[in-house]
């Protein structure tokens, strides 16, 4: 492939609007806007809580009858009714050997084949493997010629994450950032978004070798957590921090169990190595999808 083609292929199209909605989120006070979020949604006030549940119901058609607790009022907080539980059965986990299902809620923002350590973030715009792990080289090489794909959160989406596969955690990574937003649009137009956004790297020993799941922050995300470590975020951190996970200290989770959860929209970073199963060609960017649909 000449250079010239190559150039092509990655320059990003992006519209003055774009760039000029785009504008003021290099401008704000990412993280102390974030610290308010959190705070305003942990808020048990009755009026204020009950106000912004319905507020955010009503405006993204947040489709309740699917959850757990259908009475609104009955959460004690926005932050409650966010990470809101599903009732039992309405997220069947596709079966099967090796069959790699969504860990999440939402819309498939880009997903595809991992190719010279590059991942695709938006039409003409890509990233590296490299930058999105915080710099680990070695974790990414075993990822070239394997999959990622990239499913973003939005307000109206469950926001709890549950794993694709079953697997043992063997690594977990925070890496400090910022906290743009990670809507289609910001996609679009800040380069490296996903390689510069504050996240939360986790690596699983899988049946079809290591798979990693990113937790990708963003602007208004107040907080990012684990079922083994908890809240991870708040605070935010300036250093990247690293576990890693022995035999002892390791825990396994089944396809389909809970793994994390996000306060507010986000996204979420899959990558899975050359050995494991392609992503069904039926699969293309901006398709919704469901925790459990099969995407193999």
């Amino acid at each position: 492939m000449t250079d010239k083609k190559i150039h092509n292929e990655t320059k990003a199209e992006v519209s003055l609007w774009d760039k000029f909605i785009t504008l003021p989120q290099y401008l704000i006070p990412q993280h102390s806007l974030s610290v308010l979020m959190h705070r305003l949604t942990q808020s048990q006030v009755t009026w204020f809580k009950n106000a912004f549940i319905e507020f955010i119901t009503a405006k993204y058609k947040v489709n309740i009858d699917e959850a757990a607790q259908t009475d609104l009022a009955a959460f004690n907080s926005f932050n409650a009714f966010f990470t809101r539980e599903l009732r039992e059965g309405v997220r069947p986990i596709a079966s099967g050997e090796n069959v790699i299902t969504s860990p999440v809620d939402g819309a498939i923002s880009q997903l595809g084949s991992i190719s010279d350590g590059q991942i695709v973030q938006a039409k003409g715009r890509q990233y590296s493997v490299v930058e999105l792990l915080g710099g680990d080289e070695k974790l990414a090489e075993q990822f070239e010629q394997g999959e990622f794909a990239t499913i973003y959160l939005s307000p109206k989406d469950y926001h709890r994450i549950h794993m694709p596969l079953t697997g043992t955690l063997s690594q977990m990574r925070y890496i400090p950032g910022k906290l743009f937003s990670v809507n289609p649009r910001t996609a679009r137009t800040v380069p490296n978004l996903f390689a510069r956004n504050e996240r939360v790297v986790t690596v699983f020993d899988t049946d079809v070798g290591p798979i990693v799941m990113v937790l990708v922050g963003a602007i208004f995300v107040g907080s990012m957590e684990t079922v083994w470590s908890g809240q991870i975020t708040p605070p935010y951190g300036k250093e990247i921090q690293y576990w890693e996970y022995s035999a002892e200290q390791a825990i396994t989770l089944q396809k389909g169990q809970e793994m994390g959860r996000f306060n507010m929209g986000s996204t979420v970073v899959m990558l899975l190595p050359k050995q494991a199963r392609k992503f069904s060609k039926e699969l293309k960017a901006a398709m919704p999808i469901k925790l459990g649909q099969a995407m193999v």
